[in-house]
């Protein structure tokens, strides 16, 4: 059974791998670079920081970096080295069948080798999954964040480093740390200290 899901999720990573146009390389390139989103991270934290004061930003600030680092070492520090699953970039019988997109300089993008789980998907959609909580009663576009995890997901694909699978399994961990950070948040009882419980600021 589980020999038949990764022969499925293989064939789903050609097929999602091989729409692709020469015109979006250098794109996909660029959008999956992490550096890429630092405006958008810098003004979601200032919305953060309009709507409370210094010690509740503070607050915020803290619990969103325990999100991104349970997402990203999980994934790193622990699903990759435990699991070991060659990315497809790194899988010698596949180096015919899928498009690698090269670098300025020639080189061929291939990320580390071992991919399972896609700490992008976990570190994105871990983020996308704290702001929604934390933000759903306040922010009505919010729920856009997702939609912005699945793009930077997808680069993933395109550029022949992931599979559907390791993509699905780091998503999935990002939300999980997320939720888990939110509820310790709640049981401790500062969450009164967090946004998502202060009066609404109209903007």
């Amino acid at each position: 059974m589980f020999e038949l899901v990764l022969e499925a999720d293989k064939q789903a990573f050609i097929f999602l791998n091989s729409c692709y146009a020469g015109w979006l390389d250098a794109p996909m390139l660029f959008f999956t670079a992490e550096f890429t989103w630092m405006p958008l991270y810098a003004f979601l934290l200032w919305r953060v920081f309009r709507s409370v004061d210094i010690k509740r930003f503070g607050i915020f600030i803290i619990a969103m970096v325990c999100v991104i680092v349970l997402a990203d070492q999980t994934t790193s520090s622990y699903m990759k080295p435990t699991f070991q699953r060659l990315r497809p970039s790194h899988e010698a019988r596949f180096q015919a069948k899928i498009h690698l997109v090269r670098k300025d300089k020639g080189e061929v993008y291939r990320g580390g080798r071992f991919g399972f789980a896609s700490s992008h998907a976990a570190n994105s959609f871990g983020l996308a999954m704290f702001f929604f909580l934390c933000f759903r009663k306040r922010w009505r576009g919010v729920s856009w964040l997702f939609v912005w995890a699945g793009a930077v997901s997808y680069t993933r694909i395109y550029l022949g480093v992931h599979y559907p699978l390791d993509i699905i399994a780091g998503g999935l961990i990002g939300m999980l740390g997320a939720w888990l950070i939110f509820r310790i948040c709640v049981l401790s009882k500062i969450w009164h200290s967090l946004p998502n419980t202060q009066p609404t600021v109209q903007e």
